[in-house]
């Protein structure tokens, strides 16, 4: 986040986001992306993103089709971003949704597409609706005139080069909001760089430790590898995650980690990588919802629900860990 001094009548033009009394004026942070805009990085930087589509390296797959031609790899998305739902969600982790919820954007396909994807139809099926930059950037400017605190692209990683672009125009007609970079962990470090300044917040999933997993529900066999240097380059860039006193994200990373049947996400690992690699303030979702959905109910390892005791010894493996900022989970004496 920037931090601007501007006379309260100026200040008055900007949703801002968090601000202090100093001597008649306030100080107000706005989103990093703000200074971007005004320097003329970020329309130079959605320009790099744009030429990645062309032999298309943006994601881990580097499937290197022509996506400006219209040709589609494995996110089965070519030169314009599909969005299945926008709306103001109640249900995302307490510091994104405050009082107004997260805007969240929902894009269709994915860079991983899960065999027991919760969000099936997106993910998979592909619903939704192929938008020009113009309407995306409509959407984000219609979520912040409903008042939402944040705009929180799901599973954004194959479409990063759209959302820059949507974003030097929502910038530029207003856009005063943090964005929220909700992915499976499955991102490209080169391009996470050029999100640098852009995002605030991060909210990667860690999903499986060991690489059986996603190579087997994922087609990803290297998952671990590619979460790991990813999740270190966002907190390179935002550092650990930051709440104001009314306890809204304003900067920083959040993890989320989905428990699954028999313990096959290696929690302890991830949660062990996270406290000795990352930082021991590392704010983490141990998630408990796990339930079998898509192409699970026919597999054996995922196809039931959790138990209360496989939860538990994820939450206690969290702990020996180190780490003490779980999501929705107040320890004693904290």
């Amino acid at each position: 986040m920037e931090l601007f001094t501007l006379p309260f009548e100026e200040v008055l033009k900007w949703p801002f986001y968090e601000f202090i009394t100093v001597d008649g004026t306030l100080s107000v942070t706005l989103p990093s992306y703000i200074g971007l805009v005004e320097s003329g990085v970020l329309p130079e930087r959605a320009r790099s993103a744009v030429r990645l589509l062309e032999s298309c390296e943006v994601c881990p797959r580097k499937c290197r089709v022509n996506r400006l031609a219209g040709e589609t790899g494995f996110c089965r998305t070519g030169r314009r971003a599909v969005v299945a739902a926008f709306h103001a969600h109640f249900g995302e982790e307490a510091p994104l949704v405050g009082d107004s919820g997260s805007g969240t954007i929902f894009i269709a396909q994915c860079n991983l597409r899960c065999s027991f994807c919760q969000n099936f139809e997106i993910s998979h099926l592909g619903e939704g609706a192929e938008v020009e930059a113009r309407e995306l950037a409509g959407i984000m400017l219609r979520l912040q005139e409903r008042g939402c605190g944040n705009i929180n692209f799901v599973t954004p990683s194959h479409v990063v080069p759209q959302i820059l672009e949507a974003l030097v125009l929502a910038a530029e007609r207003g856009l005063s909001v943090p964005l929220v970079y909700n992915s499976g962990g499955y991102d490209r470090v080169e391009t996470l760089r050029l999100l640098e300044g852009v995002f605030d917040i991060y909210m990667p999933d860690f999903k499986f430790w060991d690489n059986r997993w996603p190579l087997r529900f994922c087609d990803a066999d290297d998952y671990r590898e590619t979460a790991v240097a990813a999740i270190g380059e966002m907190h390179r860039q935002v550092g650990d995650l930051v709440v104001s006193p009314g306890g809204t994200a304003v900067r920083g990373l959040l993890v989320r980690h989905l428990v699954m049947p028999g313990g096959i996400a290696g929690t302890e690992e991830i949660a062990r990588f996270l406290a000795d690699r990352i930082s021991r303030d590392t704010y983490i979702n141990v998630m408990s919802q796990y339930r079998p959905c898509g192409m699970a109910r026919s597999d054996p390892a995922l196809n039931r629900r959790i138990t209360d005791r496989e939860y538990g010894e994820a939450i206690a493996a969290t702990l020996r860990a180190g780490l003490t900022r779980l999501d929705g989970i107040v320890l004693r004496g904290s």
